[in-house]
C-alpha cells in the first residue's frame, strides 16, 4: 500500500499515512487531530540502474579508440 506524506497547516507537523491510491486525496487529520492538512508531493525512486559515467580521456591527448589512445605505431 502506498505511503503519502502530509503537513498540518495548524501545527506544522509532517506525517505519513499508508492508504489505498483511491483515498490519496481524501482529507487526513494530523496526529494532534487538526483537519487543516495538505498532501505533499514526494519524489519516488523506482527500480532500474543508472548508467556509469564515461571514462576520462587519458593524459597525452587522444579522443579514444586505437589511434587516439597511442597503440598505433
Amino acid at each position: 500500500m502506498p505511503r503519502y506524506e502530509y503537513r498540518c497547516r495548524t501545527c506544522g507537523d509532517t506525517f505519513e499515512l499508508s492508504r489505498p491510491m483511491a483515498e490519496s486525496a481524501a482529507p487526513a487529520a494530523c496526529l494532534a487531530g487538526h483537519d487543516d492538512t495538505v498532501k505533499l508531493l514526494s519524489t519516488v525512486a523506482v527500480g532500474g540502474s543508472a548508467s556509469a559515467p564515461s571514462p576520462a580521456p587519458r593524459a597525452g591527448g587522444g579522443g579514444g579508440g586505437c589511434c587516439g589512445g597511442g597503440c598505433c605505431g
